[in-house]
C-alpha cells in the first residue's frame, strides 16, 4: 500500500520542522506532501532543507494564501495526477492532530473509504481551547449533522483518511467552501458518492506554535455551507 499525508501550511516553519520527522519515525515508508502558501516565515525553505534527509518528503508551493480549501484541492489534484497512492491523509501542521493516530487510521482504511479522526464520539476530546471555542465547534458540528443528515459526528475536523478513487467521483472544481467548511463539503460529498465511513476517537490538542486562523468569515461559511450542499441541484 502506498500512502501520502497532506499538510497545508502558512507560517508553520517551527511546527513543520518537528512534525515531518515524527511522521517518518512512525511510518518510514509513507510520503508527506507539504502544501505551502508562500509563507512569509519561509516554511518552504525548512521543507526544502529536510528533503535532503527525507526523500519521501514532497513540497507543493503555491503563489499565495487562497484558503484551506483551495490548498487541499491543489494537493488532491497532485495526488490524482500521480495515480499511484492507495490512500491520502489530511492533517494540520501544528500537532493538534497527533501523528500517533496515523497507524490506526491506516488500519481502518482496509475496510473503509473515509476514516475520520473524530473529537465527538466516545473517547474523543478537545484540549486547550477556550470554553467559547469548544462550544462553537461542538454545536457547529451538531448543526452540520442535523442539516445534512450525514452520519458523521465530526464534520469540520481536518484529520481524515480518504481514498483517491473516491475523489475521482467528485468534481473538485465545483467545491465552494474555502475555509474549515471545506471539510464539511468534502465529507458530505464523499458520503453521497458512496464512501464507507468510519470515525475513530482522537484527542485534539490546541496548537503548539503559531496563531489560530479562525475568523468571522470562516464561521459564516460554516453556517451557510450545509444548506448550500442540501439544496444545491
Amino acid at each position: 500500500m502506498k500512502n501520502i499525508v497532506i499538510v497545508p501550511t502558512y507560517n508553520e516553519r517551527d511546527n513543520i520542522e518537528k512534525l515531518c520527522p515524527e511522521i517518518f519515525r512512525l511510518l518510514p515508508d509513507i510520503s508527506v506532501l507539504v502544501v505551502d502558501d508562500n509563507s512569509p516565515d519561509k516554511t518552504s525553505d525548512v521543507v526544502k532543507n529536510m528533503q535532503k534527509k527525507y526523500p519521501r518528503l514532497l513540497l507543493l508551493e503555491r503563489p499565495g494564501k487562497e484558503g484551506l480549501g483551495r490548498a487541499y484541492i491543489d494537493a488532491f489534484n497532485f495526488v490524482l495526477r500521480d495515480g499511484t497512492f492507495d490512500s491520502l491523509i489530511t492533517m494540520d501542521a501544528d500537532f493538534s492532530h497527533d501523528p500517533k493516530y496515523l497507524k490506526p487510521m491506516l488500519e481502518e482504511s482496509k475496510n473503509h473509504d473515509l476514516v475520520i479522526g473524530s473529537r465527538y464520539i466516545n473517547d474523543g476530546a478537545t484540549e486547550g481551547w477556550e470554553f467559547w471555542r469548544r462550544m462553537l465547534s461542538y454545536w457547529g458540528n451538531q448543526y452540520s449533522r442535523l442539516v445534512t443528515s450525514a452520519p458523521i459526528h465530526d464534520c469540520t475536523g481536518g484529520f481524515n483518511l480518504l481514498k483517491p478513487r473516491f475523489l475521482n467521483r467528485l468534481d473538485l472544481s465545483r467545491f465552494g467552501a474555502s475555509g474549515y467548511a471545506f471539510q464539511i463539503e468534502l465529507k458530505y460529498k464523499l458520503w453521497k458518492a458512496g464512501a464507507k465511513v468510519k470515525e475513530i476517537p482522537i484527542v485534539f490538542r490546541n496548537r503548539l506554535e503559531g496563531e489560530s486562523k479562525i475568523s468571522n468569515h470562516i464561521i459564516k461559511e460554516g453556517i451557510l455551507t450545509p444548506w448550500r450542499l442540501v439544496f444545491k441541484k
